[in-house]
């Protein structure tokens, strides 16, 4: 496809960062593109993410590589004058077990790291209670941020728009046809087929289910997800606290959003897809909150979104061509909102110019066919 973006047919299915960012750079581009998603953007796992912008982890350097490569792109989208996407690099926050091996680690790669005293956090973090840090002090990341997914992805299909592509919502389960070994189009929950030259998959949790659908096993971790909303109250919080309870940063209109690996693990799954949540769950994350917030405020929950958390099953992105489907592409990460813009650009990319990204080659689905 090299050379003719502006005839490519690109269909993109899924409405999350992944996608939205897939598709309006591609159109940008000039690619002739569609974006299909079951329900509205944003609505599936990109609506219930704590989307912490960071690299922080001990990632193989590839990985580490490519997400500090994604903070640039945000950094660059926050600071266009025509975007209503809110990203905020106000730094993050841990303590607990293993996070001071965490901050040897990152001052041997050269990752922005500060170790802080008690006396020091309240200083300089506004809305943190200091008496929840441990005796030994907590590690400060003063790169790292958050970003809203739904006004990024609101932003993103404007772009997409703007550049002559179209969006299709509530489209219902679509499935990717193909003939003689290549992609020739897509077919939606409503019948209707959309041709194309090419397809980029990124419906998040569904992936794997859809992939074996076309003989193409992908290892899958996938678990519950479950993110708590407050509303509007009086803090300051600026940053993103990783903590041994909970995690949580600030979100749009003066509330924070909430989550933990431990209450994840409380939600029930149902046969029928539904999710069972239950109320002790929700008030133990807000008590959980409240514990480590300046002044130990009285929380409550004005919402919450519960689903699907896309996991690969090694832990590190799929992202690629899948083999033996011509003019298929594959986005499956959990790292999906740090990862969003660059996986976007770097996909897009290979589908116009059919050059593979070196970025990419860690992360190619191929993998797991070795």
């Amino acid at each position: 496809m090299s050379g003719g973006s502006d005839q490519v047919r690109l269909v993109v299915l899924g409405g999350g960062v992944l996608g939205a960012s897939a598709a309006a750079q591609a159109a940008a581009r000039g690619a002739r593109v569609t974006l299909v998603t079951d329900g509205e953007p944003a609505s599936g796992a990109s609506g219930r993410s704590l989307s912490w912008l960071n690299s922080a982890g001990d990632f193989p350097p590839e990985y580490h590589r490519l997400r500090m490569l994604a903070l640039d792109r945000y950094r660059a989208f926050a600071a266009r004058p025509d975007s209503t996407a809110h990203i905020a690099f106000d730094g993050g926050l841990r303590w607990g077990d293993g996070v001071r091996a965490s901050f040897e680690h990152q001052r041997r790669i050269g990752y922005p790291a500060e170790w802080l005293s008690r006396a020091d956090v309240a200083a300089r973090l506004p809305g943190v209670d200091a008496g929840a840090i441990p005796g030994d002090g907590a590690l400060l990341n003063p790169d790292e941020g958050w970003v809203d997914l739904p006004s990024l992805i609101a932003q993103l299909v404007r772009d997409l728009r703007a550049a002559g592509g179209v969006v299709r919502t509530s489209a219902g389960p679509c499935q990717v046809v193909v003939q003689g070994g290549r992609v020739v189009g897509v077919r939606t929950g409503t019948g209707d087929v959309l041709d194309a030259d090419a397809v980029v998959l990124a419906t998040g949790a569904d992936v794997p289910r859809t992939l074996a659908g076309l003989g193409v096993p992908l290892p899958d971790a996938t678990s519950n997800a479950l993110l708590v909303r407050t509303p509007p109250f009086g803090h300051r919080l600026r940053a993103v606290l990783n903590t041994p309870r909970v995690a949580l940063r600030p979100a749009l209109g003066g509330g924070i959003v909430l989550d933990a690996g431990w209450s994840e693990e409380e939600v029930v799954r149902r046969d029928d897809g539904t999710f069972d949540v239950r109320d002790s769950t929700v008030q133990g994350l807000l008590s959980e909150a409240a514990q480590v917030l300046a002044g130990r405020p009285v929380l409550s929950c004005a919402s919450y979104g519960v689903g699907r958390k896309p996991i690969p099953g090694d832990g590190h992105p799929v992202l690629g061509a899948v083999p033996g489907i011509d003019g298929l592409t594959v986005a499956f990460t959990h790292s999906g909102a740090t990862l969003g813009l660059i996986a976007g650009e770097l996909l897009a990319g290979e589908v116009l110019d059919g050059e593979p990204s070196p970025l990419l080659d860690a992360f190619r689905p191929a993998r797991f066919a070795m």
